[in-house]
C-alpha cells in the first residue's frame, strides 16, 4: 500500500471514529436534555397517549381525562368539582407545566414512574400502566370551607392533630383547572387567569404568607411559659398600658380601649387580645428565644412540603426593641401562612407535640397495590410541653367562650381559638387582614381537629374587618363538618 492510500485510509477511519464518538455524546449526554426539553412535542404527544391516573378523594375521583378530537394529543385531563380542589390538585396541562400535586407526581400520574413497570414492561419498553394519588381530603371539610369563604379573598386550611393529615386546603377566588388543559383553548385562559387582580392562581392556603397579626401570640405565649418567664396562664404579667415602644415615642394601643390589659394575665390578654402585654413578653424574652419557639412550629422552614412545598414563615431576625416588640403581636415582618397557623393550632391541641403535616396518605399502582404509605412515614416533633399545651388551650378556650372568638362556638364541642387583624399598608391605610386559628374537639366522640383561616379581603367595611367576624364563622364551618 502506497503513503497516499494509507494517508487517506486513515483519515477515513478518524472520520468515522469521530462521527462514533458523536453520535455516542449525543445518544447518551444529549439524548436526557432533548427528551426533556419542553420543546419536545414527543413527550406531550406520549404523555397524553393514553388516560392519566387520578387523584382521588374519599374513595373518588376528582380527576379523569377525556378523548380529544383531532389534534396529536389523544386524551386530555379533566376535573370533578373541579374549583372546589384547584388548591389541592394544581392543574396537568398540555401546554404548560403540571402544578400542585399534578405536578409533584407527574410520573406516577402518566406512568413513568419507575416503581410502575411490571417485568414485561421492562422487556418490552412499554409504558406502565399509570398509578393514582390517595388524598387525605375530607370533601365535606373541604367544601364547608369553600362556601363560607364564598366571595371572599383568603385561604383556609384544617388538619387532624393527631395524625397530620391535611383535612382541607381552601383557596379562594379559585379557578377551574379544566380551562388550561386543552392546548387549543389553554392559552387564553392563561392570559385572563394571570391578568385578573384577584389572582386566582395563587394557593392561598399554602403558598401566600402575609402578617398573621394577633394569632402570632399564641407563638409568644409559648415561650414566655417554656421559658419560665411566667409559671402559667393566670399569673399576672408585667406589662403596663399604654406601651411605649422601646426607643421611640411610639405607643401601642390596643383595640379595646377599655379592656383590662394592664399588667394582665397570658389568659385574659388572650381574651381580649392586648397587645400591649405581648410587645412586652416579646422584649422581655428576647427576638433570639421567640424566634426559636416560632422555628419549632415550624416558621423559617424552607422546605415545608405536604408534598406541595408551602411558601416559607417567617420570623425576622436583626430586629431592634421596637420591632421586636411589633413581631410579638404578629406585625413588622412576621409572616405566616394558613397552613402554618393551622400547625400552631394542631400542636397545642395534641399535647405540644407536631405531626407532620401531609395532604397525600398514599400512592399506588393502577391496581391498587399501595407503592408508599405516606400516614406510616410521618414524624412527629415535641413543641411545647404537655403541660404548656394544657395552658394554652385552657385560654384559647377562654377566647371563643367569653372573648373575641364567639363566632366560632359549636354545640357539644369545646373549641379553642385565637382571632388576628394584622395591619395591612402604611399607616395601615388598607384593609386588614382578619385570621382566626383554632382547635375543637367532639365532647361525645373525641374526635380533633385544628383550622387556620386566613381573610385578605371581602366586600365588608373596613370598621368591620376582624378575625372574629370574618375569619372564625369560617373555621367554625370547618370544625363542625369535621365533627359532628
Amino acid at each position: 500500500m502506497n503513503k497516499t492510500i494509507r494517508r487517506a485510509s486513515v483519515f477515513a477511519l478518524l472520520l468515522v471514529l469521530a462521527l462514533l464518538v458523536r453520535a455516542t455524546w449525543v445518544q447518551f449526554y444529549d439524548g436526557k436534555a432533548l427528551a426533556d426539553d419542553t420543546d419536545n412535542r414527543r413527550n406531550a404527544i406520549e404523555t397524553y397517549a393514553g388516560p392519566l391516573g387520578n387523584i382521588v378523594v374519599a374513595g373518588d375521583s376528582i380527576t379523569g381525562s377525556a378523548q380529544t378530537t383531532g389534534g396529536d394529543l389523544a386524551y386530555k385531563r379533566t376535573y370533578t368539582d373541579g374549583r372546589l380542589y384547584a388548591a389541592v390538585t394544581g392543574y396537568a396541562s398540555q401546554s404548560y407545566a403540571p402544578t400542585q400535586l399534578e405536578g409533584i407526581y407527574q410520573d406516577l400520574l402518566n406512568g413513568t414512574d419507575s416503581r410502575l413497570k411490571t417485568v414485561m414492561d421492562t422487556v418490552t419498553g412499554e409504558r406502565a400502566d399509570p398509578g393514582d394519588v390517595v388524598t387525605t381530603i375530607d370533601p365535606a371539610v373541604q367544601k364547608a370551607a369553600y362556601d363560607a369563604l364564598g366571595g371572599k379573598k383568603g385561604g383556609a386550611v384544617a388538619i387532624d392533630p393527631k395524625t397530620g393529615r391535611i383535612l382541607a386546603a381552601v383557596s379562594t377566588p379559585s379557578y377551574d383547572p379544566s380551562s388550561l388543559t386543552d392546548a387549543n383553548t389553554a392559552g387564553a385562559a392563561w392570559k385572563r387567569l394571570n391578568a385578573d387582580s384577584d389572582k386566582p392562581l395563587t394557593n392561598r392556603a399554602l403558598r401566600q404568607p402575609l402578617p398573621p397579626g394577633s394569632t402570632f401570640k399564641l407563638v409568644v405565649a409559648a415561650a414566655a411559659l417554656e421559658d419560665g418567664l411566667y409559671g402559667n396562664v393566670d399569673e399576672h404579667t408585667v406589662s403596663p398600658d399604654p406601651y411605649t415602644l422601646p426607643g421611640s415615642t411610639k405607643v401601642l394601643a390596643n383595640e379595646n380601649r377599655s379592656a383590662p390589659c394592664e399588667n394582665a394575665t397570658i389568659r385574659v390578654a388572650l381574651r381580649y387580645s392586648c397587645n400591649n402585654v405581648f410587645a412586652k413578653m416579646a422584649v422581655d424574652l428576647g427576638q433570639d428565644k421567640v424566634r426559636a419557639m416560632a422555628e419549632k412550629f415550624g416558621f423559617d422552614d424552607d422546605k415545608l412540603d405536604v408534598p406541595v412545598r408551602a411558601y416559607t414563615s417567617v420570623y425576622p431576625s436583626d430586629m431592634d426593641k421596637a420591632q421586636t416588640a411589633l413581631s410579638g403581636i404578629g406585625q413588622f415582618d412576621v409572616t405566616a401562612t394558613p397552613l402554618q397557623m393551622a400547625m400552631v393550632s394542631a400542636a397545642i391541641a395534641n399535647g405540644g407535640k407536631l405531626v407532620s403535616p401531609h395532604m397525600v396518605a398514599q400512592i399506588t399502582d393502577s391496581g391498587g397495590d399501595v407503592l408508599k404509605n405516606y400516614d406510616d412515614s410521618t414524624d412527629t416533633k415535641e413543641i411545647v410541653s404537655s403541660s404548656t399545651a394544657e395552658q394554652l388551650r385552657s385560654a384559647m378556650e377562654t377566647v371563643v367562650n367569653d372573648g373575641t372568638g364567639t363566632n366560632a362556638r359549636i354545640a357539644g364541642v369545646t373549641v379553642g381559638g385565637k382571632t388576628g387583624t394584622a395591619q395591612h399598608g402604611e399607616n395601615n391605610s388598607k384593609t386588614p387582614y382578619a385570621w382566626f386559628t383554632s382547635y375543637g374537639k367532639s365532647d361525645s366522640t373525641g374526635k380533633e381537629v385544628a383550622v387556620a383561616v386566613m381573610v385578605e379581603q371581602s366586600d365588608a367595611a373596613r370598621s368591620e374587618v376582624s378575625g372574629n367576624g370574618l375569619a372564625a364563622p369560617v373555621a367554625r364551618a370547618m370544625m363542625k363538618a369535621a365533627l359532628t
